[in-house]
């Protein structure tokens, strides 16, 4: 509509004119045209959504960020779906560490198994670190999977604080189920691996000493599988005892261990190939 009160002009000299359509009838009504600097033009306001605000609001690094973490996250979900391979086993049991949460379970649970314990097939327990600051189940899982091997390949994860709890300790299917593990290697490798129970502290023994909070929970899994199995302290061992590696770590506070399992006393072994001897 024309601004209330505007002259009329032509479009060819910027006034108004008044048409009629060739072969119009006389009766036809006319058509009145006015000039667009006199109907003020309203823009039509769109509304935005709450998504294209915010994008708008980004800085270009930002916009570049956000898009390459898109096509990358996309890029590894199409991969996931193409490879078809089952993920690796993680369904083990997570406990919290004590200092945590009070009311967290026993240690004693950990003896709850889904299939039966087979007490005369364990005559050792290794202890070997991740060899990483970072971590948790799930990623020594996945570095598995790279292993070819179909999961987490300890039976016991014990958390630092990173990536995990600090002292939480997540008890794998290896150890529910009554599996061997795969953690051990080298000439005594598959032995340690049947009849020995794996146990991971997450981080690196060679660069950091790990948390006492990890130290703790150590010492009391280590008591209370070797009192109920049997096992004495001279068959707690450190991975680098058994296999070839630094496992774990120099700064591992073995004396502090030691002298956690002092009372420990071995039962004589019940249908089980002589032990090998440490090194």
């Amino acid at each position: 509509m024309p601004r209330e009160g505007a002259p009329a002009r032509t479009l060819g000299a910027d006034c108004a004119r008044i048409c009629k359509f060739p072969g119009a009838r006389a009766d036809t009504p006319t058509v009145r045209v006015y000039l667009s600097k006199d109907v003020p033009l309203v823009p039509k306001q769109r509304r935005r959504s709450p998504l294209a605000a915010a994008l708008q609001r980004l800085r270009r690094p930002q916009v570049v960020w956000l898009s390459l973490l898109g096509a990358m996250t996309g890029a590894g979900g199409l991969l996931v779906m193409l490879d078809g391979s089952p993920a690796p086993r993680t369904d083990g049991i997570a406990l919290a560490a004590p200092v945590r949460a009070p009311r967290a379970p026993a240690i004693e649970s950990v003896l709850a198994t889904r299939r039966p314990i087979e007490r005369a097939a364990w005559k050792r327990i290794v202890i070997h670190h991740s060899g990483a600051g970072f971590g948790s189940p799930d990623t020594l899982a996945g570095q598995a999977r790279a292993n070819n091997l179909q999961g987490l390949g300890y039976h016991f994860v014990i958390g630092n604080g990173t990536g995990s709890g600090d002292g939480e300790l997540y008890v794998g299917y290896r150890w529910l189920d009554q599996l061997p593990g795969a953690h051990a290697f080298g000439p005594e490798g598959e032995w340690h691996n049947e009849h020995g129970i794996g146990i991971c502290l997450i981080g690196d023994g060679d660069r950091k000493p790990f948390t006492p909070a990890q130290m703790r929970r150590l010492g009391d899994l280590v008591a209370t599988l070797a009192r109920d199995l049997g096992i004495g302290p001279e068959g707690v061992v450190l991975a680098r005892q058994v296999s070839p590696t630094r496992s774990p770590g120099r700064l591992f506070s073995e004396p502090a261990l030691r002298e956690r399992l002092a009372g420990l006393r071995a039962s004589p072994p019940v249908g089980v190939a002589a032990v090998p001897a440490v090194r």
